[in-house]
């Protein structure tokens, strides 16, 4: 099984800006009002709204404590952490937020986890 999260967006071409430029996700299908960006296995949409949906977190997930520290250095400017060991969870993570306000995680696993990373 896929599956794509959608969220409404009333500045689409931010948010289109910061997705692409900032966390390197490419467009995989621009429907008009709605456009679908990709990165490895992850999919969001964003469509137009008058009221932008902004609740939950997007997580961001990575093989590498290094990987994750990259993407804080690139994010300083809107991170609301630091990068940190979580040790409820045995993970490596920091929080954002996007132009919209949505909150963003960026984190790696501390233990092992049966995902295939050779695939991405």
């Amino acid at each position: 099984m896929a599956g794509i999260v959608f969220n409404r967006t009333d500045h689409i071409d931010d948010i289109l800006s910061f997705y692409t430029k900032r966390l390197g996700m490419s467009v995989w299908l621009d429907q008009g009002g709605c456009v679908i960006l990709r990165s490895d296995n992850l999919l969001l949409g964003f469509c137009r709204a008058e009221t932008p949906e902004t609740g939950g977190t997007i997580t961001f997930f990575y093989r590498t404590i290094e990987e994750v520290d990259r993407m804080y250095d690139e994010l300083k400017d809107r991170a609301t952490d630091q990068p940190r060991k979580n040790e409820k969870y045995h993970i490596y993570q920091f929080f954002a937020r996007d132009p919209e306000d949505r909150q963003l995680e960026f984190q790696c696993f501390l233990h092992p986890v049966d995902f295939d990373f050779s695939s991405l």
